[in-house]
């Protein structure tokens, strides 16, 4: 299936910002719909936002709706989330996933996944 490589996460205030890359390969990248999902210790992998294969589809879960943007770029085969107004409950560790089919924003539905970027957010 398609590798999915994620990049961008690190420490920062709260308040701030990161920019979360993901890089794909493998079949054409605009036939995917692509997520990004986070886990925090001792919970479960949550959904965070998706994004349909023309980029014109974008939901979001509540906490993070008008905060962070998810977008992608089929020239280049990426996704992107854009996290501002960061949290400390933003505190994760990110997921990149892809699935071959219909946007969705079910973690079961997702086929690929990336190994996952760290976000820490402190108070």
């Amino acid at each position: 299936q398609v590798q999915l490589v994620e990049s961008g996460g690190g420490l920062v205030q709260a308040g701030g910002s990161l920019r979360l890359s993901c890089a794909a390969s493998g079949r054409t990248f605009s036939i995917y719909a692509m997520g990004w999902f986070r886990q925090a210790p001792g919970k479960q992998r949550d959904f965070v936002a998706t994004i349909d294969g023309t980029g014109k589809k974008r939901y979001y879960t509540d906490s993070v709706e008008g905060r962070f943007t998810i977008s992608r770029d089929n020239d280049k085969n990426t996704v992107s989330l854009q996290m501002n107004t960061l949290k400390p409950e933003d505190t994760a560790v990110y997921y990149c996933a892809a699935r071959w089919g219909t946007v969705t924003t079910t973690p079961l539905d997702f086929r690929s996944w990336g190994q996952g970027t760290q976000v820490t957010v402190s108070s």
